[in-house]
């Protein structure tokens, strides 16, 4: 097993871009830090046309409200600054901010996976001797001898689909045939249960034997600390 660097075609070179924008790591390096509660702000934010900032503090409570953190707290500062570029996502037109998701979810996992395990790379692909190289990269690749990964990137659970599920399972049976071992998994930033049921209408009962799935719940299990 050994893994390459993906072809550039003409998508990739344009939603390279997109992965590189400023607004994309400011929003990751945000999350990564985040808890649950700031990263449910995010996707809420993010899923729609902006709104009234006021609008969105008094949903949630917890991070806004009168028994909230005061300002110059940094949970409070915290969560000001993930509204901020949250409605500047959702400010995007819907197919850049489609994008713009998507390459979040990637630049959060790629941090959170640092912090565990290194390295850390992006859009590789994985060759096995003997067989088709696979054109699919995968979003983020944790490449540690003995102990590699690979991770499928998803915005929502509606992103979920077969084919995705597929080569996922086909590089694991791959690493598996040569004798290695190989962790597959989605990284999905949506709620566990809606990402269980699209797996089992996706793949049947048998979802998730030999797939790791980490939702927005249990996103710092990525980095190897307790959900916060």
């Amino acid at each position: 097993m050994r893994f390459m660097e993906a072809r550039p075609d003409g998508r990739a070179v344009v939603y390279a871009h997109i992965q590189a924008d400023p607004l994309v790591l400011r929003v990751a390096d945000l999350l990564t830090d985040a808890t649950t509660t700031q990263r449910l702000l995010a996707r809420a934010v993010m899923n729609g046309e902006s709104v009234d900032p006021a609008r969105w503090r008094a949903m949630f409570p917890a991070l806004f409200g009168p028994s909230a953190p005061g300002p110059g707290d940094p949970v409070r500062d915290r969560s000001e600054a993930i509204l901020g570029v949250s409605l500047e996502v959702a400010d995007r037109g819907d197919q850049t901010r489609s994008q713009f998701r998507g390459a979040v979810v990637e630049a959060l996992t790629e941090r959170l996976l640092a912090g565990r395990t290194a390295p850390v790379r992006r859009e590789r692909r994985i060759l096995f001797d003997g067989r088709p190289a696979e054109i699919h990269p995968y979003d983020v690749t944790a490449e540690r001898e003995g102990a590699a990964e690979a991770w499928d990137c998803k915005w929502g659970a509606r992103g979920i689909k077969a084919d995705v599920i597929h080569q996922l399972d086909d590089a694991r049976r791959g690493a598996a045939d040569e004798g290695g071992k190989l962790l597959v998994g989605l990284v999905v930033f949506d709620a566990r249960r809606s990402c269980e049921v699209r797996l089992v209408r996706e793949r049947g009962p048998v979802a998730l034997e030999g797939l790791r799935l980490v939702a927005l719940e249990g996103l710092d299990r990525l980095a190897g600390r307790k959900p916060g």
